[in-house]
């Protein structure tokens, strides 16, 4: 199976009235919906709270087939996010002090089964403490025959200690073996004038195998360290929102991966064109349809056949 380690929370999303509507979200949970309706045996390693926001998140991962067997159960609060929308791009006010899944400490992390494939961290769960060095040391803690799949989706103004977080991130994609990011999370990784490419580079040079950038609406590039290098353009749809797209793409890829079997670190050193043009077309078809709807919707595989 592949488990999904970081923020399950609550999306408040304005309707067409302007009233803020609870929607069950968070980069993480989103990726691990996405996984669990196409079909991949999925968990989420999360916090998640007794309250009935908690519940909620619950019911929403039982239904898209995601296992919370191994969340960290509490009686905290669940996280909020409100989303603000324009022209259909979200940013995001987070309410997240003292939450079921920012108070998570290195103690509290259940162990991972053997049957775990891979290990996909990302999110705002990796902005602050404690939850942010717990999660690292579970991804630290991952042995090289495990594939480790980080995204860390970066929002600055969400992040306490820069300097901290810049230092937490570069330990993470040291060990990780794919890295997703967005062109606006590269040039933050990586500042200066350099074009994207050598930018990405620079990122392979941390230690991942392959690099997946994406570019919003004018596609994505598979960029590996043994020099292969993919583009594939996004798939036109009528957009709604933007909500969840990345995180959609990040389970695209993941599945695609998987059903090459080219889910092992072995594999992704190695990987050809083939495969990551198959892995890019699955990861564009999924997010485009997610776009295509309100709020943090992926699709069922059954709606890319």
């Amino acid at each position: 199976m592949i488990l999904c380690a970081g923020e399950a929370l609550i999306d408040m999303i304005p309707n067409a009235d302007g009233a803020f509507v609870p929607h069950v979200g968070g980069a993480v949970l989103n990726t691990s919906v996405a996984l669990g309706r196409l079909g991949v045996p999925t968990g989420l390693v999360t916090g998640l709270s007794s309250d009935p926001f908690g519940q909620l998140i619950e019911a929403a991962l039982d239904a898209s087939q995601v296992s919370t067997a191994h969340a960290v159960r509490s009686d905290r609060n669940t996280t909020l996010a409100f989303v603000h929308l324009e022209q259909g791009q979200a940013t995001y006010t987070f309410y997240d002090d003292n939450t079921a899944t920012r108070a998570i400490n290195s103690a509290d992390m259940p162990t991972l089964p053997d049957d775990t494939e891979a290990v996909f961290f990302g999110g705002i769960s990796l902005c602050n403490p404690p939850v942010a060095d717990s999660l690292l040391d579970v991804a630290l803690a991952q042995s090289a025959s495990r594939v480790v799949m980080a995204d860390p989706n970066i929002r600055p103004s969400f992040v306490s200690d820069h300097d901290g977080y810049r230092t937490r991130l570069t330990a993470l994609m040291g060990r990780a073996d794919i890295v997703k990011l967005s062109d606006d999370d590269i040039h933050w990784v990586i500042p200066g004038d350099m074009d994207l490419h050598d930018k990405g580079r620079a990122v392979l040079d941390m230690g991942p195998k392959l690099l997946l950038l994406t570019e919003g609406s004018k596609g994505a590039t598979a960029l590996c360290a043994n020099g292969t290098r993919v583009f594939v353009a996004a798939q036109k749809a009528e957009m709604v929102d933007t909500v969840g797209a990345g995180d959609t793409f990040n389970a695209g890829a993941l599945a695609a991966l998987r059903a090459a079997g080219a889910l092992t670190p072995t594999a992704l050193a190695t990987l050809d064109e083939a495969t990551l043009t198959d892995m890019l077309g699955l990861a564009a078809r999924a997010a485009a349809v997610t776009v295509s709807r309100a709020g943090a919707n992926p699709p069922w595989a059954s709606e890319l056949e």
